[in-house]
């Protein structure tokens, strides 16, 4: 399989309306204190040959309050774990989805901006 498993978790995000806004799959222009849910691949393997890779993403959000950081690191894992399993995105099946690391607190270490940190583990197959 040749799927980019950013791409199927960014795309799935950018289109929850509530979510658009502020979802980047890279902090390139971004201003310290602008709200930001950052995307990125932390791993993963092939599960079933030639049928099935297990990707571990990352989410990272940023705002300039801790407050609306938890709140929304904590809205973009129940879509995750409880909405997109099933679901159809940009060429990939996801098959489920599974919890890595719940969010938690993770100031920034360069601008000490409020962040949550969680991790997913996403099982996707060609759609």
């Amino acid at each position: 399989m040749r799927i980019d498993p950013v791409s199927v978790v960014h795309d799935y995000l950018r289109a929850k309306p509530e979510l658009a806004h502020a979802v980047t799959g890279d902090l390139v222009g971004r201003e310290p204190g602008e709200t930001a849910i950052y995307v990125e691949h932390a791993g993963g393997y092939r599960a079933v040959r030639d049928r099935m890779d297990r990707a571990d993403i990352t989410y990272q959000v940023y705002s300039e309050l801790r407050d609306e950081a938890a709140k929304l690191a904590y809205l973009v894992r129940e879509h995750l774990l409880e909405d997109l399993p099933g679901r159809l995105v940009g060429g990939a099946l996801v098959l489920d989805v599974s919890d890595g690391i719940s969010p938690r607190y993770f100031p920034d270490s360069t601008s000490r901006e409020h962040s949550y940190l969680g991790e997913v583990s996403v099982f996707i197959t060609e759609g």
